[in-house]
């Protein structure tokens, strides 16, 4: 029922939008006659259709061939037909026309070449005629059901026509009861550059009369891939019904590519019936305990007559099986999505924020909210009261890196302060211009040092200014004051990012660079030439 929803709704989508149906067209010919595949059912609006085929994992594409490449294919190309003069078994295979604009539709056509003695070609190119009286009553022999005329330098003879002495079974839905008259042979010629093709049909006359159709024999049900839900160790019972000629044709199952026995001794058995005067046999495959081993086993009803052979196969499956176990390897694949998602960020946490405020944080042209401040950070040196700072050229280095090699905007007391100015002031100034705060331990006494830090501290925590602290890995000395009172208070509001010397890895600065905020301008190293 799905399957036939969702079929409907495709057909109804293509039908609205003028998509071509990517179902291929089911085209069957006899070997050595004519053939027309068109292509003009998508409407294209194309002077140039290109015709492709697709056999044994080759594609071989038809354009622009010339009228003697043509001939010597036994191909035609003319608008939005495809005419095959002689088919062989070298046709057969799958075809795809589309317009040479570049559209990206594509309509599909799968041709089969039979045998003269297959009958599929005959059921297949078997038309029907009603007429009212048996008198008036011949086969029309119409050229239009080859489409080869219009076509340039081909010409089309009388059609001929004979009757065949042949019983036709059809299975057209007819509102009242009519009489099979006779099955007729319709022949059409047609004379191309000197030599003859020809093309056939099959044309029943039908006039009202007191015999009812027949069906068509073949299996009515079950139809074919059909999914039984069974429970493990129920009796199941499973029908396949056809329509047959007499009961001398078989119905019966397989098993995979073995028969299911009639002995009802057995576990699972074949049972048949067959009833002459409705043309309906029965043959019931039975289950005493479906097992695990039955489930996804392709068992196969089989009919087998002089004119047809016909298969329909099914499988069962544990009822309720599938979805639940859909359900729990969803389930699990999103926990270890979710699993692997958060590890990897735990893991590399750094790399990945470091990463995407590169790509979008300052990247070619994109501006920036502006929050009002002028640096990105102060950064301030304080006195280490244990000898573990960092020296005039570290302090250097450290200054150097972050603004010239990842574009940061630092405050510097002694650069950025205007002489003159009172220390404190200066110092708060600054603070308030920032974005963040750096505190390096130094080997030299700093300015301004630690006493405004001291006075700050409070300030600082008042204003929630982003601490970053810059430690040597050394245990600093405990000392008593104001200073490293307020130092201990400053230490648990920020973050710490240990310096071991200019020559070790990138893993400090990598760090340091997460806990600053991303720089307001393209380091100067990036400057280059870009339109915006």
């Amino acid at each position: 029922m799905l399957l036939d929803t969702i079929r409907m709704i495709l057909l109804l989508f293509f039908l609205f939008t003028g998509v071509c149906p990517v179902t291929p067209s089911k085209i069957y010919v006899n070997v050595g006659e004519l053939v027309t595949l068109n292509c003009g059912v998508c409407n294209y609006d194309a002077t140039v259709i290109l015709w492709k085929k697709e056999n044994d994992q080759k594609t071989l594409l038809y354009s622009n061939m010339s009228t003697s490449e043509q001939q010597k294919l036994g191909l035609i190309f003319f608008q939005t037909h495809l005419v095959i003069l002689n088919a062989s078994v070298n046709h057969q295979g799958n075809y795809s026309c589309s317009p040479s604009s570049g559209a990206s539709s594509q309509m599909w056509f799968n041709l089969t070449v039979c045998s003269k003695q297959s009958q599929d070609c005959n059921f297949r190119n078997t038309y029907s005629q009603r007429c009212t009286t048996i008198e008036n009553c011949e086969p029309s022999c119409d050229e239009k059901k080859i489409i080869a005329e219009g076509i340039p330098d081909i010409t089309s003879y009388n059609p001929k026509w004979n009757k065949e002495n042949v019983e036709h079974r059809t299975h057209y839905n007819l509102s009242e009861e009519l009489q099979e008259i006779g099955v007729y042979r319709c022949t059409l010629s047609f004379l191309y550059f000197g030599q003859v093709y020809n093309a056939s049909f099959r044309e029943v006359l039908f006039v009202p009369g007191a015999v009812k159709s027949q069906p068509t024999p073949g299996i009515t049900v079950p139809r074919e891939g059909q999914v039984f839900e069974v429970e493990l160790g129920a009796t199941v019972v499973i029908s396949c019904r056809a329509v047959i000629d007499s009961c001398d044709d078989s119905l019966f199952w397989l098993r995979e590519n073995y028969f299911v026995e009639n002995n009802n001794s057995l576990r699972v058995f074949n049972n048949n019936t067959c009833e002459e005067k409705s043309s309906q046999m029965n043959a019931s495959l039975v289950f005493r305990g479906v097992l695990e081993e039955d489930l996804y086993t392709n068992f196969s009803c089989k009919l087998e007559s002089d004119e047809l052979t016909q298969f329909g196969t099914i499988t069962l499956r544990k009822k309720g099986g599938p979805p639940y176990l859909l359900l729990t390897m969803c389930t699990v694949c999103i926990v270890v999505l979710i699993t692997v998602t958060v590890v990897t960020y735990v893991k590399f946490r750094i790399d990945v924020t470091l990463f995407m405020r590169d790509m979008f944080g300052f990247k070619g042209c994109q501006t920036y909210t502006s929050d009002g401040k002028s640096y990105d950070a102060f950064l301030m040196c304080y006195k280490s009261s244990f000898d573990g700072g960092l020296n005039e050229d570290d302090i250097k280095h450290l200054i150097n890196t972050l603004e010239d090699q990842f574009g940061y905007s630092l405050c510097l007391y002694d650069r950025d302060v205007s002489p003159g100015q009172a220390v404190a002031d200066a110092v708060l100034e600054c603070v308030e211009q920032s974005r963040a705060v750096v505190l390096v331990p130094s080997l030299p006494d700093p300015e301004p040092g630690n006493n405004v830090l001291s006075a700050i501290h409070a300030f600082l925590v008042e204003q929630k200014t982003h601490l970053i602290f810059i430690n040597t890995g050394e245990a600093e000395a405990s000392t008593s004051g104001s200073f490293q009172e307020a130092l201990q208070l400053l230490s648990k509001e920020g973050d710490s990012v240990t310096w071991k010397g200019r020559s070790s890895s990138s893993h400090f600065w990598k760090q340091l660079r997460y806990h600053l905020p991303a720089p307001q301008q393209v380091p100067k190293m990036q400057l280059l030439p870009q339109e915006c």
